[in-house]
């Protein structure tokens, strides 16, 4: 009954191979992209590795003491001093000193100023993180879009009795899958891991900052 309606709609022929046509035509764009999420995908998984070899992990006792150190100085260099002689990494001193150099802000404009510069790591941390929760988003559809497109024709074909074609549209749509989601998988655990390093980053950060406008307060 509903195959009847639909032959009896007039242009309804029209509507479907349009769709058709549309669906084909976005079967290389898919792959292409596929193909570029696992690059990047691997790519990424390589950064990480070096990321972890270069890493800084600060254990909380040398953060409490550095922290002891900064409450205990006498002046704005001392305080200075203190942040470039710790086992922190570059870019967290040079927020820090930053911070250090508002000596001459009041203190809600050195509030402000703290605030700021750590919302700015934050940013920039979120634009590395969100590149690779892209992939882990749209690898998995992706894949599920390359299983399906091919599967139409694949089906029509069967219907014929070419099982050359069925096949063919059998292995690109599991290929497809298989790549989206290991892409996606991929760029998920590249996400989780950096998430909690930079955590921890972001954290040390904004527990020396408040430190530093403790001392100013005093």
């Amino acid at each position: 009954m509903g195959d009847l309606m639909v032959a009896i709609i007039p242009g309804s022929d029209i509507l479907t191979t349009i769709l058709n046509v549309i669906s084909q035509s976005l079967l290389i764009p898919v792959v292409i992209i596929l193909l570029i999420f696992v690059v990047y995908a691997v790519i990424t998984l390589g950064g990480l590795i070096s990321e972890f070899t270069s890493r800084r992990k600060i254990p909380v006792l040398k953060i409490k003491d550095l922290i002891n150190d900064i409450s205990d100085s006498n002046s704005p260099d001392e305080v200075k001093e203190v942040i470039n002689d710790s086992s922190l990494s570059n870019s967290q001193k040079n927020v820090l000193i930053e911070i250090a150099n508002s000596e001459n802000l009041r203190p809600k404009s050195r509030k402000a100023l703290s605030r700021r510069l750590i919302e700015d790591e934050e940013d920039k941390i979120e634009k590395i993180i969100e590149k690779t929760d892209i992939v882990t988003r749209i690898g998995p559809t992706l894949g599920l879009m390359g299983t399906l497109i091919p599967m139409g024709p694949g089906l029509a074909a069967l219907g014929t009795g070419d099982v050359n074609i069925l096949a063919q549209a059998i292995i690109v749509a599991f290929d497809t899958t298989v790549v989206g989601i290991g892409a996606g998988a991929l760029a998920y655990m590249v996400s989780k891991i950096r998430r909690r390093w930079y955590d921890e980053y972001l954290a040390n950060i904004d527990a020396i900052s408040d430190a530093i406008l403790d001392f100013y307060d005093k």
